[in-house]
């Protein structure tokens, strides 16, 4: 079929977590790779996911247009991964997530390329009233798909895999820290693999789905905050109490220089981040893309166990706590 034929890709933020996946998933189906990045000497392992000569990184930056012009330029499938946090200096939400979205977007229309898969992140329509980074993401995606209307988005939740963010650093915490401390305990999310993600990426790349609309990533299970840093404990096999922080003192902290949260990560975490109905309705989820969703237990004891008191010679209790002693 058309779609499998070898094709050039330019992926922004592919020397990242989701980026890196990506990457292999398309190298897997014979597609040719520019991995654009703001520092192609950090993205040099991508290489190794493909045939010589397949995978090649270069430099690009969002916030520049004549770099993204050169990165497109050829490219028949088109991919933005670049997200940031938190605002640093000139990377900035607006800068990143609103003008260059809007800059991949309008470059890529430019030179041609018959697919743009646009990653944004599940819940930012409900939180853009009480979140920058959710208004920033909102406001992208609207800037995408004024200036390429068939551009796919891609609305993930909170994301794992071996690399990821939340997960390591919340492991990372419940082995120094006596309790951990816990934020908008009742907020519910649905954890997304981030094999599925790169998968269902590739596939709208290539034209499986339906371009022009928004999709929305979720795993099989929805769960609660405190769940979540319940699960993160059992894994990582340590015994520690969670202890409720109210918003008004998890603003603060955010506050104290060098702190592990922000002000605006802090509303987040007070924001459900699920599949909506909608979007279960109209066959916008990962169910679109005929992917099986795999689910937390299958994927996190295989790199969590670095956070257990004697690494991989631990073995993770099945107690009524679910946390060694």
């Amino acid at each position: 079929m058309e779609r499998y034929q070898s094709k050039l890709v330019t992926i922004f933020g592919g020397g990242g977590f989701v980026g890196t996946q990506v990457v292999q998933e398309l190298a897997r189906r014979g597609h040719r790779i520019r991995v654009a990045v703001r520092r192609p000497n950090l993205a040099i392992h991508t290489r190794m996911f493909g045939n010589v000569g397949q995978i090649h990184p270069i430099q690009a930056n969002i916030r520049n247009a004549e770099s993204v012009r050169r990165a497109v330029e050829g490219a028949h499938i088109v991919i933005n991964l670049v997200g940031i946090g938190k605002d640093s200096g000139p990377q900035s939400f607006a800068a990143v997530h609103v003008d260059g979205a809007a800059t991949v977007a309008r470059e890529a229309r430019a030179a041609g390329a018959a697919s743009l898969v646009h990653m944004s992140a599940l819940g930012v329509d409900a939180a853009a009233d009480v979140s920058r980074y959710a208004r920033s993401k909102l406001d992208g995606e609207a800037r995408v798909r004024e200036a390429f209307p068939d551009a796919v988005i891609m609305r993930p939740s909170l994301i794992f895999g071996q690399d990821d963010g939340f997960f390591n650093m919340m492991a990372g915490f419940a082995r120094i820290l006596p309790v951990m401390p816990l934020i908008g305990g009742k907020t519910r999310f649905q954890p997304v693999y981030v094999g599925d993600v790169a998968q269902a990426i590739a596939l709208a790349a290539e034209g499986s789905v339906k371009a022009g609309r928004i999709y929305e990533l979720g795993g099989p299970e929805v769960v609660s905050h405190r769940e979540l840093l319940s699960l993160i404990l059992k894994e990582s096999g340590r015994n520690r109490p969670l202890l409720p922080v109210p918003t008004p003192l998890a603003r603060l902290m955010s506050m104290v220089p060098g702190a592990p949260i922000t002000t605006d990560q802090v509303r987040l975490l007070h924001v459900d981040n699920v599949v909506s109905e909608a979007a279960t309705k109209d066959k916008r989820t990962l169910a679109s893309f005929g992917i099986p969703p795999v689910a937390m237990g299958t994927i996190l004891p295989t790199y969590l166990w670095r956070f257990r008191p004697h690494g991989e010679f631990d073995r993770p209790t099945t107690d009524a706590e679910g946390v060694r002693p």
